[in-house]
């Protein structure tokens, strides 16, 4: 069989790469549910939005804490192994979303569980796949991988806000468990760990070699690479400009866009349907950056991804408040870049730290960018409690946007930040 496939024109990493992808598809549009949900909570039992906020502000930092753990848990009992337990533990855990009568009860499900599930199946997965499998189309690949979680999240947006509309919020939480079991029979055979497992090499090398064992603590190894990376200013650079990567993106966008056009009469199906759009065009802009980073400066390429975001996000009030053309035409262009900055970003953290440790380090930066998501989208919950509008924290992530391409030009293009970063 392995001469077979050594033979054949088709390799099969794309397949892994094809699960993989359907599994961030369908883990994300878990993450767009607390989203639609906000408004029928709020109506069925009279929750804040600072309260249902609250609870997607967690699942938002413990989905970027898991990373770099979850890099390290991929390592010891291998990614399929991973994936499995984490689709296992989302089903049993959204599966008594529909009996909650309490706001903590919604925060511990929606916060907690759905966070410690979610985070293994995220950013730093398609790093780790990229990394095992691929070193010709690596940017292409976390492109890809990149772009189906954030479209997924977007993408069932009107399909969850339309069957909650149709038949109700419990309705759409039964949905997204019958997607997670239709996803186990599809990794429990099609997924391998590495290349190696099938007698392939890396796609751009000529030998086969198996990886090498993990023999580090499960806990303190991840930990122990923070430490090394953080002596670098390369590290520091690229959690500061990911961080407002998330601030702009899941954890404002992705949170408060449909309560946000609520506030202006837009219907509910209608708001999740213009994220939905975002959703489609951020499938072409990342999948595009993965294979612009392949060949140009990945500090330009987040220059102009960071600037071009922050002007659209000046943009959004007046859009919000002049009809649905410009909020068409928000949607499209801000769409494009809603996370085209992934690619370009793990590329700098694998060239400066080295593929070995990637994935753990990039899972630290990916911490950061959650922590950031985190903050939004609990400080914009409050900020429009506060003042009854969004105005002020889109305007505010528009200008920390513009900031962070500045940032991006200052990060370091060489490979001297190895010495400083590799345990």
């Amino acid at each position: 069989m392995s001469n077979l496939q050594r033979t054949s024109r088709f390799y099969y990493g794309w397949i892994i790469v094809g699960i993989v992808f359907a599994t961030l598809l369908i883990s994300a549009a878990i993450s767009s549910v607390p989203s639609v949900l906000m408004l029928p909570l709020e109506k069925e039992f009279g929750w804040g939005r600072s309260d249902v906020s609250a609870a997607a502000s967690i699942r938002i930092l413990l989905y970027g804490l898991m990373g770099p753990f979850s890099a390290a848990f991929m390592a010891r009992f291998g990614v399929s192994r991973i994936m499995l337990l984490s689709i296992l533990l989302l089903v049993i855990s959204i599966g008594f979303t529909p009996f909650i009568t309490e706001i903590w009860q919604f925060i511990i499900i929606w916060g907690v569980l759905v966070g410690l599930g979610t985070g293994s199946l995220a950013n730093v997965l398609g790093v780790t796949i990229a990394n095992r499998w691929f070193v010709k189309h690596k940017g292409l690949v976390i492109g890809m991988l990149t772009a189906s979680a954030a479209t997924g999240q977007l993408l069932f947006l009107p399909l969850i806000a339309q069957a909650t509309s149709l038949w109700g919020w419990r309705f759409a939480i039964y949905a997204i468990i019958g997607a997670l079991l239709l996803l186990v029979p599809l990794i429990g055979f099609g997924m391998r760990n590495h290349p190696s497992d099938i007698g392939l090499p890396v796609l751009g090398e000529e030998t086969v070699v198996k990886p090498a064992p993990f023999t580090g603590n499960l806990f303190m190894t991840p930990i122990r690479a923070l430490g090394s990376a953080a002596k670098s200013g390369t590290f520091w650079l690229l959690a500061g400009t990911f961080f407002l990567c998330g601030f702009s993106t899941n954890g404002l966008i992705g949170t408060h866009l449909i309560p946000a056009c609520g506030d202006f009469g837009i219907p509910l199906v209608i708001a999740a349907g213009l994220l939905s759009l975002m959703g489609l065009f951020d499938l072409v802009g990342t999948t595009l950056s993965g294979w612009l980073t392949d060949r140009f400066d990945s500090r330009k390429l987040l220059f102009w991804y960071y600037g071009l975001r922050g002007l659209s996000l000046i943009f959004l009030p007046f859009a919000l408040g002049s009809g649905y053309t410009q909020l068409l035409i928000f949607s499209v262009f801000y769409g494009l870049d809603w996370i085209a900055t992934v690619p370009p970003t793990a590329k700098l953290s694998s060239d400066a730290f080295g593929k070995e440790k990637a994935g753990m380090i990039f899972g630290w930066i990916v911490v950061a960018h959650q922590a950031g998501a985190s903050a939004a989208a609990y400080g914009a919950g409050v900020l429009r409690d506060l003042l009854g509008s969004y105005t002020v924290p889109f305007a505010v992530a528009g200008f920390l946007c513009l900031f962070a391409s500045i940032m991006a030009m200052r990060i370091r293009k060489s490979k001297s930040a190895v010495a400083a970063a590799v345990v």
